[in-house]
């Protein structure tokens, strides 16, 4: 299952979070939660809230039915 979710945010995160200057690394995936630690300028940006819920976690919720949340790790 990590290697799908990494291929995701691979091929289809990781580009949007680009054009802001962000980035992310994939810290974990257990019961149903993906764990994430942003980077770059989404690292501390009042919007990355907006950006893991609203964008990151409904392209995963999407796509793998058993993510349940995504989280930040700090």
């Amino acid at each position: 299952m990590d290697n799908k979710i990494k291929e995701i945010l691979d091929k289809e995160v990781r580009p949007m979070l680009a054009m802001h200057l962000g980035d992310l690394d994939f810290v974990s995936f257990e019961n149903g939660v993906v764990k994430l630690k942003m980077k770059g300028n989404c690292q501390g940006c009042p919007l990355s809230i907006v950006t893991l819920k609203a964008g990151i976690e409904q392209i995963l919720k999407s796509k793998i039915p058993e993510v349940k949340s995504v989280e930040e790790v700090v």
